[in-house]
C-alpha cells in the first residue's frame, strides 16, 4: 500500500491515537516514524536493512526499549500493556495525544553533541563530536526507559506510571526528569572537552 492509500484508512495505535503530529526537530523528522500500525510488531523485519529500524514505529521502539535484559527480555506483550498503560496514564493527566508528547519528549531528551576518546600515540584524548540523528533518537528512548526504570525499581510505583511521568516531565523540558538530566550531564561534558 502507498503513502496515500495508508493515509485514506484511519489507522490508529492502540486504537485510540493518531499518528499525525508535528515533528519539530528537523533532523529527527527521518528517523521518528509516524507509521500508522494497528499493532505495534513488526518481528524485526528492519534488522538486515541499513538504516532500518528508522522505519520502525516509534510506539514499537518505545517497546522494544523496555524488553531489556533482566525481568522483561523477551516479554513483549508486558511491554505492549505496559506502554499502552502508560499511554492512557498520559492521556488523561495532559489531556493531548500521547504519541505527540512522546516524540516532544524524544526532540527535548536527545543530545546534540557527546564525547569519543581518541587514541593517539598511548595517550588517551575526549573529543566533542555531533551526534548522528539516528542515536539521537536511540539514546533518548534508551534515557527515557532507563528513568521509568530506575523510578519503578525497590518502589510501590507501577513502571507503566513511572513511564508516564518520565515522557510527560521530558516532553516538558523539566529538569526533574531523567532523561534531561542525563542529556544535559553529556552536553556539559562535551563542551568541557571541545
Amino acid at each position: 500500500m502507498s503513502d496515500y492509500e495508508l493515509s485514506k484508512l484511519d489507522i490508529r495505535v492502540f486504537g485510540k491515537w493518531d499518528t499525525k503530529v508535528e515533528i519539530r526537530d528537523p533532523s529527527l523528522k527521518k528517523y521518528i516514524s509516524l507509521m500508522p500500525v494497528y499493532l505495534p510488531h513488526t518481528g524485526g523485519r528492519h534488522e538486515h536493512r541499513r538504516f532500518g529500524k528508522s522505519r520502525v514505529p516509534i510506539v514499537e521502539r518505545l517497546i522494544n526499549q523496555l524488553m531489556r535484559p533482566g525481568r522483561n527480555k523477551g516479554k513483549k506483550f508486558l511491554a505492549y500493556s505496559i506502554v499502552k498503560a502508560a499511554f492512557e496514564i498520559i492521556a488523561a493527566r495532559t489531556g493531548q495525544n500521547p504519541i505527540q508528547i512522546l516524540v516532544r519528549a524524544i526532540e527535548n531528551s536527545a543530545p546534540r553533541e557527546e564525547v569519543t576518546r581518541i587514541m593517539y600515540g598511548g595517550i588517551v584524548y575526549y573529543v566533542a563530536v555531533d551526534v548522528a540523528p539516528q542515536r539521537r533518537v536511540d539514546l533518548a528512548l534508551r534515557y527515557l526507559v532507563e528513568g521509568a526504570r530506575t523510578a519503578s525499581f525497590n518502589n510501590p510505583k507501577p513502571i507503566d506510571e513511572a513511564l508516564a511521568e518520565e515522557i510527560i516531565a521530558a516532553s516538558s523540558n523539566d529538569p526533574k526528569s531523567y532523561a534531561i538530566r542525563k542529556k544535559e550531564e553529556i552536553e556539559r561534558i562535551a563542551l568541557s572537552s571541545r
